[in-house]
This record gives structure tokens, C-alpha cells and sequence, in this order.
């Protein structure tokens, strides 16, 4: 077997605590469960569609800055249009298809396909995923984009899914749960290739290792502390990624309660270090550094009027820097919403709002430039 089939086969099963806790069989003792029939398929479904107005100066509603010309401030657009499509072959095995049509309006090389993966699940301390997947690493990896308390995902989320860590990636994963005392722990240890969704093989011999260790700390207010870490390499130079993250939910009245999300990353951007020419580099890639934090608290007051569900209001806070080491450059984004929910778990909900974006210094004809876009977005789910 050759070393580079090696490394991955180690850290795969070396690191996670499958042969401490996977001997154990749940189901001992447990009565036999009626006859279920398999398979079983569950469709699924999402629609966002969006009305966009900008403010920015000389800026269009997809943030890039024109000096020439006249840019389009206000248009509405389809920002997904996912279906998807989950089957149960058996008790343990799954398989899950989502694709989001909403791709085809631009070019779909790279796109359209997200989900695309097996899971096997032996019992609660260990199930093997592999695919292409979203890898366990942060808060917003585990929530699903039309529940989130906000228009989007962070501009880190983004950032570190172009380096291989987020998002929809390819590889395999081992995830379960077990007890440390009266503390319950969710584990991720995961081997992917680090360059995206939907492409044919890995852009070289090397991989990205990556691990995500949550330990809930109050059952009551589900407070979670999140821990995360990756490491790799990507042509051969050394790459790394750190976070971690903090969530909780109180229940302020029997109607009102308030949730908040904190989250912290820090990384190798060697994505940019390569997208540069050599000779405009400054350095190793170990100069290249991103890192950002955001604060996410939501207000959720339960309405139950006719169709109404519930309102909230929620305000992301987050500041971004691309690479904090060489050519700084933080980018701040504020985005208040207000969100009316109708049914149950999101399955309609009205949202409008403001992302507004401040960068240290702004650069002529590029999204690098502040601005002020106004959204309301329509959401459906199935």
C-alpha cells in the first residue's frame, strides 16, 4: 500500500475513538421494533427568491463596484432552488442527493450538484459518511442554509470553504457521540481533497485532515462549545485551519427566547497565495493567514396567529480579513433582518433587511468595496 493511501487510513480510524467506544451495542436488551420496509425515500425542497436593492455607491446588487457605466441596483433574482432527495436502504444506510437548480442561470461548472453521499451508522458512537458532503467544522456546517437566523452564511463559511475546510467538499468522514461523565460529546474527523464540489479528482497527491469536537455543556439552555482543527497539505506546502464556537438558546417567557451564535476561525489562505503570480507573492504561504469572527444573537417571540408562526429579529455581526499578515484588508458586514415564520420549522417565512458591508480600504472594480444592499426574500420549504 502506498504512503499516500496510508496517511489517510491512520487518521482516519487512528484519531477517532471508534475501537473504545464501538464494541458496545446499543440495542442489547432493547425490544425488536416492528417490521419497517426499505427502502424509504423522503423528498425534500427549497425555494428563496429575493427582491435586491442597492445603495452602494456605483455598486450592483452583486457587490461589484463599476467606475465606468451604469450598474444594476435593483433586480430580483432566484438565490436557490434546491431538491433533494434522502433514502433509507436499511436501518443504517442511507443515501442523499441535493441539487440546486438555481445554478443553471450562470455558468454550472463546479456547481448544481451539492450533495452527493453515503452514511453508514453501526450505532450512536460511530457512522461513516463518505462523498460529497459538508464536513463538520463550525456552527454553520451542522444548520442547513433555510433555518440559519440570517439572509446567508458568514463571509468566513465562504472563505474557508475555497480552502477546502467548509462546504461542499469530497472525501469521507467518521462522526458519533458519546458520554464524558454527565457531559454528552459530538465528534467529526474527516479526509477530504480540499478542492470543492463536483470535480473530477483531487488537484494533487495531498489532503486535508480535519476534526470537530462539541461538548454540550447545559442540556437546559443548549449551550455548546464547539472546538475545531484541520491541518494538510495543498502542493505540498503545509496548510492549517483552528476555530472555535459557542451557541445557546434561553427561554426568556413562555413566548419570547433568545438565542446566540459565536464563532471564531483562523487559517492558512492558500487559495489566494496560489491564485497570485509567483512573483507577486510575498513569502511562504504560511504569510497568508485569513481569520474573522462573527456574533449572530437572535430574538424569537412565538406569535401563533392564524397562519403566523412566530417573528424574529436577528443582527450578524462579523469582521473578515482575507490576509491579516500580508496587504490587510478587513472587511465588516452588519446585516440586521426581521423574519416572520409561517408553519412549522421555517416551512414559509418572509424576511427583509440590510447587508451592509465596510472595508478599510475600498478597491475600484472589485466586490472589494462598502455598500449597502437592502433584501426582502421570500422562502419556501419542503
Amino acid at each position: 500500500m502506498s504512503k499516500i493511501l496510508l496517511v489517510p487510513i491512520i487518521f482516519f480510524f487512528f484519531l477517532s475513538p471508534v475501537y473504545l467506544l464501538a464494541q458496545v451495542d446499543v440495542n442489547d436488551g432493547e425490544k425488536k421494533e416492528e417490521e419497517v420496509k426499505y427502502p424509504q425515500y423522503q423528498l425534500k425542497g427549497l425555494l428563496q427568491a429575493r427582491y435586491l436593492e442597492s445603495f452602494g455607491d456605483n455598486v450592483d446588487v452583486l457587490g461589484m463596484h463599476h467606475s465606468t457605466g451604469d450598474p444594476t441596483q435593483s433586480s430580483f433574482d432566484i438565490k436557490r432552488m434546491r431538491v433533494g432527495l434522502n433514502t433509507k436502504l436499511s436501518k443504517e444506510t442511507e443515501v442523499v442527493i441535493l441539487v440546486n437548480l438555481a445554478d443553471f442561470k450562470s455558468d454550472t461548472k463546479g456547481k448544481v450538484l451539492e450533495n452527493a453521499y453515503g452514511k453508514y451508522t453501526f450505532n450512536k458512537y460511530i457512522a461513516l459518511t463518505g462523498g460529497q458532503f459538508r464536513p463538520a467544522f463550525g456552527i454553520e456546517e451542522l444548520v442547513p442554509v433555510d433555518i440559519i437566523k440570517s439572509f446567508d452564511f458568514s463571509n468566513q463559511y465562504y472563505e474557508f470553504g475555497k480552502n477546502g475546510w467548509t462546504s461542499f467538499q469530497i472525501g469521507a468522514s467518521a462522526t458519533g457521540t458519546f458520554d464524558i461523565g454527565k457531559i454528552p460529546v459530538n465528534y467529526a474527523v474527516s479526509v477530504l481533497n480540499g478542492n470543492g464540489k463536483n470535480v473530477e479528482m483531487d488537484k494533487d497527491n495531498g489532503k486535508q485532515y480535519s476534526t470537530r469536537w462539541v461538548f454540550e455543556l447545559s442540556k437546559e439552555h443548549k449551550i455548546n462549545l464547539g472546538l475545531n482543527g484541520g491541518y494538510g497539505r495543498v502542493f505540498k506546502e503545509k496548510v492549517f485551519a483552528v476555530g472555535v464556537d459557542f451557541t445557546s438558546d434561553f427561554k426568556l417567557t413562555d413566548k419570547l427566547s433568545f438565542d446566540l451564535q459565536i464563532e471564531y476561525k483562523q487559517g492558512t489562505n492558500h487559495n489566494l497565495y496560489f491564485s497570485l503570480p509567483a512573483e507577486n507573492r510575498v513569502g511562504d504561504v504560511s504569510n497568508y493567514q485569513m481569520r474573522g469572527i462573527y456574533f449572530l444573537p437572535n430574538l424569537r417571540y412565538m406569535v401563533n396567529y392564524k397562519k403566523l408562526t412566530a417573528f424574529e429579529v436577528s443582527c450578524r455581526y462579523e469582521t473578515f480579513d482575507p490576509s491579516y499578515k500580508v496587504n490587510s484588508n478587513v472587511r465588516q458586514t452588519y446585516t440586521p433582518m426581521i423574519s416572520l415564520e409561517f408553519g412549522k420549522a421555517y416551512t414559509g417565512r418572509i424576511e427583509l433587511g440590510f447587508e451592509i458591508d465596510r472595508f478599510d480600504r475600498n478597491v475600484p472594480d472589485t466586490s472589494t468595496y462598502n455598500d449597502e444592499l437592502f433584501l426582502i426574500q421570500l422562502q419556501l420549504r419542503l
